[in-house]
């Protein structure tokens, strides 16, 4: 089965909670605080390997996660970072955050990497804390979580040379006389239900070996969704050159050929600036072969390149390999990808002291900020002097005195990011 759309689940590791010990030795009898930080979690990446085609490693498996940092300890000892996880990927993947839409990554050297799940930060120990007027200080902050999100993950094959037609033009039997491939071929249309592959020998003195994509055949329509071909489109985006093959036997081979034009067209316009080939296919046949000299003028009217062969009996087959040699790169620039590396998008987090205070309910309350939610998630309520600098930190930001102008009354529930408090004055406790 060939997988090219999949959606996973990817979680970080989170950040170890840092430790609020103190020192306890013979003759130090006023130890003063001695608690590490917390390890930070294990981000989780994509990396490109180049040996795999499909997604099909996530047919069954969807979620990844990262490992957890571990806890601070007494004696200044940190905790330890927590294991990233690698998730291998073929070259051509594209990861969307499927939430927002947004563009992650866009995968396509060898080796390529992307931080897709960055690990949570691990919390300071108490000894960050200490100062001359607090020496004993037990308030340490706990780890960050880790991000966590689902992804999609769309593959558009890197192959140099793209073979599109209608269904049953003949593409799986071209590739199969071009290549060592060997797709299933029958004489009925939409044979091919995935694209296949197949790498092609230029000649004896030539030393580049093309990839050669068969796409499964497409239909007028494809590019709003119509027939099979649709969800494929993509696969030629990537390619160097294109061979449009159009079936000479049909009764109206100009029709066919602009149905397919149109629909590369419309689905994305750069796909006619592609170097393109056009091969008049079953020209052993007669009805082909009468109706090839008016094909071929009129792509010589286009300015379009145009062969007749037969992929089935073998015919114009070498003159179509030296036309696609001659429309490939050279050596050096057939050894990088078809287009430029791939990006991967970098989104600066900024952390700033904005927030809100918005009603969600009778009684309840919802503060959104990004940096009261990072204070929030790292205190621990349990711990009298940590709930004390986190109503400290809602003085000084200013949200204190906006809950009031809002109108909350004690008893009344605050939610900030998955923080659940309740209001009683001047006073916070954590919701159970």
């Amino acid at each position: 089965m060939f997988l090219d759309r999949v959606k996973i689940w990817v979680k970080a590791g989170a950040g170890g909670d840092g430790a609020a010990t103190f020192r306890r030795e013979a003759h130090v009898p006023r130890g003063g605080p001695d608690g590490g930080d917390g390890g930070r979690g294990g981000s989780v990446l994509l990396r490109v390997d180049p040996g795999q085609t499909t997604l099909r490693d996530f047919r069954y498996k969807h979620h990844f996660s990262g490992g957890d940092g571990g806890r601070g300890e007494g004696q200044r000892r940190h905790g330890k970072a927590g294991a990233p996880l690698e998730i291998e990927v073929p070259p051509g993947t594209s990861v969307f955050d499927d939430k927002t839409g947004e563009l992650v990554a866009d995968l396509v050297e060898a080796g390529q990497t992307a931080v897709v799940g960055r690990g949570g930060r691990g919390g300071l120990g108490n000894v960050h804390f200490a100062t001359s007027t607090h020496q004993t200080p037990r308030h340490a902050q706990k780890g960050e979580p880790g991000v966590e999100r689902w992804l999609r993950l769309e593959l558009r094959l890197i192959a140099d040379v793209g073979l599109v037609g209608l269904p049953n033009a003949g593409k799986s039997t071209l590739l199969a006389a071009l290549t060592a491939a060997t797709p299933k071929i029958a004489a009925y249309p939409f044979t091919t239900l995935e694209p296949n592959l197949g790498v092609m020998e230029l000649g004896p003195d030539d030393a580049r070996r093309p990839t050669v994509a068969d796409v499964p055949g497409l239909i007028e329509g494809a590019s709003d969704g119509a027939g099979l071909g649709h969800a494929f489109l993509r696969h030629v985006e990537r390619t160097r050159i294109l061979v449009h093959l159009v079936d000479g036997a049909d009764p109206d081979p100009e029709w066919d050929h602009d149905v397919i034009r149109e629909e590369l067209r419309a689905h994305d316009p750069a796909l006619l600036e592609k170097p393109m080939l056009v091969a008049y296919n079953k020209i052993d046949l007669p009805a082909a072969a009468e109706r090839w000299p008016e094909f071929r003028d009129a792509r010589a009217r286009d300015g379009i390149r145009c062969i007749a062969v037969s992929a089935d009996r073998g015919s114009g087959l070498d003159d179509l390999r030296a036309i696609i040699a001659d429309l490939l790169p050279d050596d050096a620039e057939m050894s990088a990808p078809p287009e430029p590396a791939g990006v991967v998008v970098h989104r600066l987090e900024t952390l700033d002291d904005t927030f809100s205070v918005t009603l969600e309910g009778p009684g309840a309350y919802r503060v959104r900020g990004r940096r009261i939610e990072r204070i929030a998630v790292q205190t621990d309520f349990e711990v009298e002097e940590s709930a004390h600098r986190f109503q400290r930190s809602l003085d000084r930001l200013g949200i204190d005195g906006a809950l009031r102008r809002e109108g909350i009354a004690a008893g009344d529930v605050v939610r900030i990011g998955a923080t659940e408090l309740v209001w009683e004055g001047d006073i916070w406790n954590q919701d159970e």
